[in-house]
């Protein structure tokens, strides 16, 4: 039996201190964002494309509209919102930078509130990675900042027959290191900035490529706390390059990257509101 004050199983519900902390983050990114250039939308909670930003459909929720064409509530915001800017809005603005602040909503019932930055055309990811730090910063926010680059899992798989995408899924470093692959193993353990360069010097040509993309965005951020994951990988459908997370514990704070859609590479990142409310609820509390 349902209890009449039940809620779904991971919907959300914030009211007096907690809807006020959400809020207020809230407010510090929009302020911040707004002093910057961007410009705030807001997406339409259906949407006939979802299928093109989710990795897996079985985390669509799926609904019909009136004339029976698929839809799906909105599981992801970043490749809608460029969408819809070029495709819809494209004759009305040149505005390239923009933020959203909505909920996501997945299968079955998981809502997951964000603050989300897209800067459309722009290569540059410490434009708006200087930008999330910004904002955790003011929300007084200590965490680690995490810098990968997809592609480099991607290119190791095509060099040794031997691994797989589930090996740097669940970081299986053991494998890596059985490989006996000298720059291999100085790839697994570089974690510093200052360390890269040694990599670089005796890695294969296609790996320093991306090495030195890392080693340029650090020269360009402003956070200090900082880390290099080049082995990281995560399934992300657009995000294939340059990828950041902030994270403190077992809690992703932040998490963005540079990305293509059709032919146009942009960059963006979100914010994740639920994860900074527990935190900063709980510091109020202690």
């Amino acid at each position: 039996m349902i209890l009449e004050h039940e809620i779904p199983n991971g919907s959300k519900l914030y009211f007096g201190a907690s809807a006020k902390v959400k809020r207020h983050i809230e407010n510090v990114a929009s302020e911040i964002l707004d002093e910057n250039g961007f410009q705030e939308i807001v997406t339409p909670v259906f949407s006939y494309h979802q299928h093109l930003s989710v990795a897996d459909e079985k985390e669509l929720i799926r609904v019909n509209d009136s004339k029976n064409n698929a839809l799906s509530l909105r599981a992801d915001s970043t490749i809608d919102v460029v969408r819809i800017i070029e495709k819809r809005l494209g004759l009305n603005t040149e505005q390239k930078k923009w933020f959203y602040i909505q909920p996501v909503l997945r299968y079955p019932t998981e809502e997951q509130y964000q603050v989300g930055v897209e800067f459309m055309g722009e290569k540059k990811l410490s434009s708006v990675m200087n930008l999330a730090t910004d904002i955790l910063d003011k929300l007084e926010i200590n965490a680690l900042t995490q810098i990968s680059n997809i592609k480099i899992p991607k290119l190791l798989v095509e060099m040794f027959d031997t691994l797989s995408i589930d090996d740097f899924r669940h970081i299986n470093i053991e494998k890596f290191l059985n490989l006996n692959v000298d720059w291999v193993n100085k790839l697994v353990y570089l974690q510093y900035v200052e360390q890269i360069d040694e990599v670089i010097a005796i890695a294969p040509q296609s790996i320093k490529v991306e090495l030195e993309k890392m080693k340029e965005l650090c020269s360009e951020i402003s956070c200090k706390n900082s880390v290099l994951a080049p082995m990281y990988y995560a399934k992300m459908l657009y995000y294939d390059e340059l990828f950041f997370r902030v994270i403190k514990d077992n809690e992703v704070y932040a998490r963005g990257g540079r990305y293509k859609n059709d032919e146009l590479t942009s960059v963006g990142f979100a914010i994740y509101t639920d994860a900074l409310c527990e935190t900063l609820n709980e510091e109020k509390k202690g």
